[in-house]
């Protein structure tokens, strides 16, 4: 069933990521190891047909292996290392009203003790490999995506709900839960990165004590706030430097840094190199490589 679901993923992906004309569906096909890439992760599902990568967020890190999904419940900066290859993976971007409507059928699910936390991995069942090769096999028939796509949909969130990842996905879709409200504090500082942001008022937006805040934020996302916040301004500052003409100090400027020195401290001391080196040492490597770069910018993210 992995291999049925490898070669669909493989004759629908265009390059190596894709997004479908399924609503909520990307592809990702890698034939050979490429560098490591950063990239801002968006509520998702990952189910992983065929090769490993392994996820590093904050303090965390963990491979997740062929015929297993890693699920991921708020914006999250990772840093992605494709550990086996050929790689094949089907994206879904969690709906939040489909997957609230669908629990009002279902009988109440059980809370998890880890159901602070922002990212999961768990075994895929047969079930759900059949659904999602099924979802994906919809593009050979554009004309029935309209009807048939959001039944398939449902039917893959009904078996995520009915998988170990149930309890965290049931958590993570009330309205007024630890985890919705950490979700919340994670696309709000990604949309504030560039401001001077306070933990008083993170933890307003989040209705939190700053204590309370800090502990499910880290549980969640393997960092603290400030620090998540860091790891967004430096991700894009390391585009922007790849991807320009451009200074340093006009990057740290964009980014929201108001000291170039200190910008040029933290990010020598998350990529090892000073700004304008790594940049141009990355660009070497990936012409050397022949490789097409997979950066991603905070207004989007590739699986």
């Amino acid at each position: 069933m992995l291999d049925r679901l490898a070669r669909a993923v493989e004759r629908h992906c265009v390059g190596r990521w894709s997004e479908t004309a399924v609503p909520r569906l990307s592809l990702v096909a890698l034939d050979e190891l490429i560098e490591p890439i950063e990239v801002t992760y968006e509520p998702m599902v990952c189910f992983i047909a065929d090769g490993a990568k392994r996820t590093a967020a904050g303090e965390r890190s963990w491979i997740t292996p062929p015929g297993s999904m890693a699920l991921f419940t708020v914006d999250l900066p990772v840093t992605l290392a494709f550990e086996k290859v050929p790689y094949r993976a089907a994206v879904m971007q969690l709906d939040h009203q489909a997957l609230s409507a669908l629990q009002l059928e279902l009988a109440a699910v059980p809370p998890s003790p880890q159901a602070a936390a922002g990212a999961f991995t768990a075994p895929m069942a047969p079930e759900l490999v059949d659904a999602v090769t099924r979802w994906i096999g919809l593009l050979d028939a554009p004309e029935d995506i309209g009807a048939l796509a959001p039944r398939v949909e449902t039917e893959i969130l009904y078996r995520l709900l009915r998988s170990p990842l149930g309890p965290v996905l049931h958590h993570w879709s009330l309205a007024d839960s630890a985890a919705a409200r950490i979700r919340t504090v994670a696309r709000w500082i990604r949309d504030h990165y560039t401001e001077p942001l306070g933990i008083d008022e993170i933890a307003e937006v989040a209705r939190m004590s700053p204590a309370t805040l800090h502990r499910h934020f880290k549980a969640a996302t393997g960092m603290s706030p400030l620090r998540f916040q860091k790891h967004l301004r430096l991700q894009e500052a390391r585009r922007r430097l790849f991807a320009g003409d451009v200074t340093a100090a006009q990057v740290a400027q964009d980014v929201g840094y108001v000291s170039a020195t200190q910008f040029n401290r933290e990010y020598r001391r998350a990529y090892g190199l000073p700004p304008g080196q790594d940049a141009t040492q990355l660009r070497t490597r990936l012409a050397e490589a022949g490789e097409v770069p997979l950066l991603s910018d905070t207004s989007g993210a590739k699986p």
